[in-house]
Parts: structure tokens; C-alpha cells; sequence
């Protein structure tokens, strides 16, 4: 009877072309009412606690932070400063967008505006220099999933919040994993490119160590933007919330100094903020009546105890979970997705013995790959604006393969090897 009303709700709200958040909320409060003698009071209790959290009020300024340096011409800077770096190796420009990616996603946390904002610069100049667009596309859409796995990210302090884990070691956690997938990324464009060099044109021209340093010079405040960031966090000096309020004063500081940055650029940050927190916010509204529903129902408990009777293995289940992410990651954005389905998730993989801190990671990492999937995949669909349709959706999606693989190839090393993870969190605190 409960599966039937959690599944019709949701399937009768959501196919009326109602917001996910509605549909999420309005589904709770009608398993509250009907199981649980109208329980609704649990509800707003519940919804209060996580508006009140102090850990949800850094997701609003880190949404910020990633705005300001999205419209603050930065990413250009950082682009022009790596790309001497990787002239000559195989597949040039295609290792600078993933270098770009990584660095603009340790200052952004956000995966739609690390790909954006990278994508502006680069794809009309490598379609330029004549570089296969398929290839452009597939390297930002797969670099451009690494905001969220890079420090700051949005996933992991959604993430934190709901589940009351650390901030500052989940985001320690996402460092290691983070440049681990970075160099995948970089080892498969450098053996497709090798094979075949017509996808990512040569640049026989030198590239002397002193035209790569004096590129370097022109990143320095990206560099002390995190270090301010991450350090502060890391090393005990402030809370995420605090650390976030410092980044965005740095920023506007920095981008307005070094940027093109101006008090127009400001209002529409802030305004773009706004809406976008508040459709995060709406979402978390909903997930968390809908979560209070199905905790009080006792379902993560029944859950765990169906699956200990079953007699399948922990990472049996773990495999189960990923395949249903990849399946869900078709049809609802990562964020999304995440909060709709911790309530069940999060309980059943720590009650088979994984650790929270490692347990954010791999979920990051399943909803990156949701993020370069069709049709909802968000990361295509940006690519595809910028290209102005040159590249259709379908011709990215396909160059992505490659990097969601990685993705999946990079979940099977950290279930072999979860100190991959939780080396640094664990030496850090």
C-alpha cells in the first residue's frame, strides 16, 4: 500500500507538468496523512530544521561565488595562461579545457557554470585552429562535470546538510578523487589524439618556460581564491558559510582588479543567484517532507532488513544502487536526484557498513555521469546553446561516452581502494 501511494503520487503530481519540488512535497504530505494520522506538524518541523541549518546557508553564497567568476571574464584568463602548457603534447587545447574545468571548478562548485564558462572561451577558438567539434564538446561536457567533485562543491554541501556529515571532509574526500578522474580524462584524449591527430591539430611552434611561467603569473588570484576558500575551511579558521562570504568579497575584489567585473555584472550574479538557489531550495523543500514521510514509516529500516535477509553482498547492493542512479540520472538533474533519493540511500549504505564521508563521493560521481546524459543531462544541453546548435544534443551525448566511463571506471577503483577517498579526510582531521 505504501509503494503504491509513493509511486502514484509522484507519477500523478509529476506527469501534470508540476515543479519536482511539489510533486516530491505534496507526495510526503500525503503518505503523512494516510500512515501516519496526519502527521503534518513533522513535516514543518522538519522543513525548519534544514532551512535553519547553518550548513545550507553556504549553499546560496557558493552559488554566488561561482556567478560572480562566471561573468567576470577569469575563465578566459586562466585558458590563455594553461594553453602554452599543453601545445605540443597530443590533443593540446583538449588537455587545457580539462586543466581549465579543474581549476575553475575548485573556486565555482557548480557543474553547469565550470562547463559554461570554460565553454564560452574555448569552443570557438579551437573550432578555430580546426579541432574535431565532437571532441571539443565531449572533453567540456566530461571537464565540466568536475565542479562537482572539486572543492567547493554544491553536491557535497547538499549533501552535508541533509545528512549531517562534515563539510569541510567531504570536501577534503573529493580532492584526490577529483584529480584522479581529471587525469583519466587527460590519459584518454592524450591515446585517442595520439592515434589519431587529425581530431586535435599540432602546434609545432616552442613553447619556451618562459612564456609557460608568465602565463602562470596571470593565475595567481585564481590560486589564493581557493586557497582562501578550501585553507580556511580545511584548517579550522572558518565555516563553510564563512569561508563562502570570504570567497565572494575576495572575488569581487579580485575580478573587479583583475576581471572585467562591474556593479551591472554584480546585480545580475546576485539576481541569477536568487533563482537558482531557489529552485535548489523548492527541491530541498520537497525531498525533505518526502523524506520525513518515508523515515517515519520506518521504509530505510525495512529496506536495510530486506536486503540483509536477501543474502546479497554489500557491494552487490552498492552496484544496484549505481545502476538505478545511472537509470534515474536519464530523467531528473543530479541535484535533483540526490535529494530525492537520499532518504533511502543514505540509511540503507551505511547500515551495510560504508562510510558517509566515502559514500558523498561516490554519489557525486554517479550524478556528474547524469549530468552528461540524456535527455535532462544539463551539461549537454549548455554545450549544445554554445555551439548554437552546430553540435546537436545527440552528437555531444555521444562524445561523452568516453568520460562517463571514466566516471564508472573511477567508482570501480574507489570501491577497490576507498582510502582513495578517505586518505585525506582522515590525515586532515
Amino acid at each position: 500500500m505504501f509503494w503504491t501511494t509513493l509511486i502514484g503520487g509522484l507519477v500523478a503530481t509529476a506527469s501534470t507538468g508540476m515543479a519536482l519540488g511539489a510533486a516530491l512535497g505534496l507526495t510526503g504530505l500525503v503518505i503523512l496523512h494516510v500512515f501516519s494520522n496526519g502527521a503534518t506538524s513533522l513535516a514543518v518541523d522538519a522543513i525548519w530544521n534544514v532551512f535553519n541549518s547553518f550548513t545550507l546557508s553556504a549553499v546560496p553564497v557558493f552559488i554566488l561565488l561561482g556567478e560572480i567568476l562566471l561573468r567576470s571574464g577569469v575563465s578566459e584568463r586562466a585558458y590563455t595562461a594553461f594553453s602554452p602548457l599543453f601545445r605540443r603534447v597530443p590533443g593540446g587545447l583538449l588537455h587545457t579545457n580539462i586543466a581549465v574545468c579543474t581549476l575553475f571548478g575548485a573556486v565555482s562548485g557548480s557543474s553547469l557554470s565550470t562547463a559554461a564558462a570554460v565553454g564560452s572561451v574555448a569552443y570557438p577558438e579551437m573550432t578555430r585552429r580546426g579541432y574535431d567539434k565532437d571532441m571539443v564538446v565531449g572533453s567540456l561536457a566530461g571537464g565540466g562535470t568536475l565542479g562537482l567533485l572539486i572543492p567547493p562543491s554544491l553536491s557535497f554541501l547538499i549533501y552535508g546538510a541533509l545528512t549531517e556529515t562534515s563539510i569541510g571532509r567531504l570536501f577534503a574526500a573529493g580532492i584526490v578523487p577529483g584529480l584522479m578522474v581529471g587525469s583519466l580524462f587527460m590519459a584518454y584524449i592524450l591515446i585517442r589524439c595520439a592515434r589519431q591527430p587529425a581530431l586535435a591539430p599540432r602546434d609545432e611552434s616552442q613553447g619556451s618556460l618562459v612564456e609557460i611561467m608568465r602565463g602562470f603569473r596571470h593565475i595567481w588570484p585564481i590560486l589564493a581564491l581557493i586557497a582562501a576558500v578550501i585553507g580556511s575551511i580545511m584548517g579550522g579558521i572558518a565555516t563553510p558559510t564563512e569561508s563562502a562570504g570570504l570567497g565572494v568579497i575576495f572575488a569581487i575584489v579580485l575580478t573587479s582588479i583583475w576581471g572585467d567585473f562591474t556593479f551591472r555584472k554584480l546585480l545580475d550574479a546576485v539576481y541569477h543567484s536568487a533563482l537558482l538557489f531557489a529552485s535548489v531550495g523548492f527541491l530541498v523543500l520537497g525531498a525533505t517532507i518526502l523524506a520525513k514521510s518515508v523515515s517515519i514509516l520506518g521504509v530505510p529500516q525495512q529496506i536495510l532488513e530486506t536486503v540483509a535477509s536477501s543474502g546479497l553482498g554489500a557491494h552487490t547492493v552498492l552496484m544496484i544502487v549505481v545502476l538505478i542512479y545511472l537509470l534515474l540520472g536519464c530523467f531528473f538533474d543530479g541535484l535533483s536526484l540526490m535529494i530525492m533519493t537520499l532518504p533511502v540511500v543514505f540509511p540503507l549504505l551505511t547500515g551495510l557498513g560504508f562510510d558517509p564521508i566515502w559514500i558523498g563521493v561516490v554519489i557525486t560521481i554517479v550524478i556528474e555521469i547524469g549530468q552528461v546524459t540524456p535527455p535532462v543531462g544539463l551539461n549537454l544541453s549548455v554545450l549544445t546553446a554554445l555551439t548554437k546548435n552546430e553540435v546537436s544534443l545527440g552528437r555531444v551525448a555521444i562524445a561523452t561516452i568516453p568520460y562517463w566511463m571514466i566516471h564508472l571506471l573511477a567508482i570501480v577503483l574507489l570501491s577497490m581502494m576507498p582510502t582513495l577517498a578517505l586518505f585525506l579526510p582522515n590525515l586532515l582531521f
